[in-house]
């Protein structure tokens, strides 16, 4: 694992003291902080191919470096051959030195790899977290580009402690997140 402490160091000595300024905070204690990142992959078509859970959890777990769990539908829907209970997709929640790793491969490693990359779309949620949408596992390095049987996205939702949008995409923008101008 590398050095976790630049991204977390970056938030209280750089990022705190911008956002105070900026939304005219009194303590440090009401400035928004990166709560957790949640890595998820709905994989419908594992309803015929059990294999591609097993597959899509070693690539999650390698991405995230954090053991990926698979999801299970909640209830029988006939149209789509699923059954209770049955997995139909893989996630990862990442918090503390974890997140802070991720992320920082996320913004310095991974999202430069993206064809024609333009910067990401910078749509909240209404609450201050961000979902960002991933076409390929293949922008991660941990990915071998051999072993790849089916390409598959993902979604990375950015849980944060912002009451407000705007909060939120500051915080966001100041760890280095290239959202579209």
């Amino acid at each position: 694992m590398m050095n976790t402490t630049s991204l977390k160091h970056d938030y209280k000595e750089r990022i705190v003291p911008i956002l105070m300024k900026e939304f005219g905070y009194t303590t440090v204690m009401q400035c928004p902080k990166l709560e957790k990142i949640v890595l998820n992959q709905g994989l419908g078509e594992a309803v015929a191919d059990k294999k591609i859970i097993e597959v899509a959890q070693a690539e999650m777990t390698a991405i995230a470096g954090q053991k990926a769990v698979a999801t299970v539908s909640k209830k029988d829907i006939s149209n789509f051959k699923v059954r209770k209970k049955m997995p139909i997709g893989v996630r990862v929640t990442l918090r503390g030195d974890r997140m802070y790793e991720f992320l920082e491969r996320l913004v310095r490693v991974a999202l430069p790899r993206i064809r024609d990359f333009k910067g990401i779309n910078n749509k909240m949620d209404g609450r201050g977290n961000y979902t960002l949408g991933i076409t390929e596992q293949i922008i991660f390095p941990e990915i071998n580009i051999d072993n790849i049987t089916k390409l598959l996205g993902m979604n990375i939702t950015f849980v944060t402690t912002a009451k407000t949008d705007e909060e939120g995409f500051a915080l966001l923008r100041e760890f280095g997140l290239p959202f579209k101008k």
